[in-house]
């Protein structure tokens, strides 16, 4: 009598069984995954709490929450709140002693040549004088990039500038992305310097731009005529290799620009009041 074989369980089943080889592949990428997604949560949690500090939730001196409140408050593990701290220590924005707490370190000492720590100091309501000292910054560095730029004899750069300008010209009035062509010409003449030191302040000039040009146009809906018209100004005297020119018009640029900002945060305070006005 013929026997008739007995089917696996897997077949029985209708399943396949995974080798070992996909179920380590399946664990790996699974660990993978998590570790992205943690990564991305330490991020945000950072982000978060950054923004709190610089906006003065936590003003500087004062003892964060416990460690347990805080794990509530966002619903976050204690590793996870144990690494957005890290990355805040290392921008020196808190400090955590033993017995004490983690207390956030007075505003002299936050790394503000951070680019997160700038972003966050912008998302979260700038003031008058914080975007003074910003262009103080802009003003020390920008007008003598564009005098060394001037000086350069790379056609390279002058392609780069021109090229920077004429998206700015066609996307003048919001059809295209006015900032990122605006931050090409601004880093084109930044990078033109051929200063390594120059170039190692680029993600900090980058981030301060794209900001400070966020506020002076209320969004980048548009850039006004009369600043186009400098930027361009700018770029003949670099293509005209006028060193000193150059640096004149890039003042003069930031000296007005600076105004337009000022502007903005006056309109959109009283826009504020009016409407928590009684």
């Amino acid at each position: 009598m013929e026997r008739t074989a007995k089917p696996s369980s897997s077949v029985a089943s209708g399943r396949r069984t995974a080798s070992p080889r996909a179920i380590a592949g399946g664990v790996a990428q699974r660990g993978r995954d998590e570790s992205a997604f943690e990564r991305n949560l330490h991020s945000q949690l950072a982000g978060r709490l950054g923004r709190d500090i610089v906006a003065g939730v936590y003003p500087p001196g004062s003892l964060l929450p416990s460690a347990t409140e805080m794990c509530a408050r966002f619903s976050v593990s204690r590793t996870a709140l144990r690494e957005a701290y890290s990355r805040l220590s290392a921008k020196a924005l808190i400090v955590a002693r033993p017995k004490i707490g983690t207390r956030v370190r007075a505003n002299a000492d936050w790394n503000l040549l951070d680019p997160e720590v700038l972003a966050w100091h912008l998302q979260a309501r700038p003031t008058e004088h914080f975007v003074d000292d910003l262009f103080v910054l802009r003003q020390m560095v920008e007008p003598a990039a564009a005098a060394l730029a001037a000086s350069s004899r790379s056609p390279a750069t002058v392609e780069r500038i021109a090229e920077a300008y004429g998206r700015m010209d066609r996307f003048k009035n919001g059809a295209g992305d006015l900032i990122g062509a605006d931050l090409d010409f601004h880093m084109g003449i930044l990078e033109a310097t051929e200063n390594p030191f120059l170039a190692a302040l680029g993600g900090l000039i980058q981030t301060a731009l794209e900001c400070t040009f966020q506020l002076s146009w209320q969004g980048a809906a548009r850039i006004q005529d009369d600043r186009l018209l400098q930027h361009r100004r700018i770029f003949e005297a670099i293509r005209d290799h006028a060193p000193e020119l150059a640096r004149d018009r890039m003042a003069e640029l930031l000296s007005e620009s600076i105004g337009d900002v000022r502007e903005f945060l006056r309109q959109r305070e009283a826009k504020r009041t009016e409407r928590v006005a009684p």
